[in-house]
C-alpha cells in the first residue's frame, strides 16, 4: 500500500538548507513561519514545481514542445508527489465573491468540462432528466 505521505529530502531552494519534511497527503497542510524563513520555497519553488515538471514530463512529446523546459528543483529526493496546481501568491482584488475556481480560473474548464459530460438531474427526486 502506498503511503499518504509527500517526502522531501534535502531541499536546497533558494534559502533553504537541506531541508527534509514529510508532508500528509489528503490532508489541509499550513505552512507558517517567520518572513524569510522559506515558506514560499518550499512551497511554491520546491513542492509545486515539482509536481508540475513531473506531470509536464507525463504529456506527449508534441504537448511538451509548446511549454518549454522546467528545471529540477535543488532536493536530492521528493517521493509521493502528485501532479500539482497553484493558486497565485499575489494579491488580488477582493471580491467577495471570488472563489479558488474563479481566482486560478480553474472554473472555466470545470464548466466546460461538465457541460460536455455531465448529465442533468431533478433537484428534487434526483432522476435523470432526459
Amino acid at each position: 500500500m502506498a503511503e499518504n505521505i509527500i517526502k522531501i529530502r534535502g531541499a536546497r531552494v533558494h534559502n533553504l538548507k537541506n531541508v527534509d519534511v514529510d508532508i500528509p497527503k489528503n490532508k489541509l497542510v499550513v505552512i507558517t513561519g517567520i518572513s524569510g524563513s522559506g515558506k514560499s520555497s518550499l512551497a511554491f519553488d520546491t513542492l509545486y514545481a515539482e509536481g508540475q515538471r513531473r506531470y509536464v514530463e507525463s504529456l506527449s512529446a508534441y504537448a511538451r514542445q509548446f511549454l518549454g523546459v522546467m528545471q529540477k528543483p535543488d532536493v536530492d529526493k521528493i517521493e509521493g508527489i502528485s501532479p500539482a496546481i497553484s493558486i497565485d501568491q499575489r494579491k488580488s482584488a477582493h471580491n467577495p465573491r471570488s472563489t479558488v475556481g474563479t481566482i486560478t480560473e480553474i472554473y472555466d474548464y470545470l464548466r466546460l468540462l461538465f457541460a460536455r459530460i455531465g448529465k442533468p438531474h431533478c433537484p428534487k427526486c434526483g432522476k435523470l432528466i432526459s
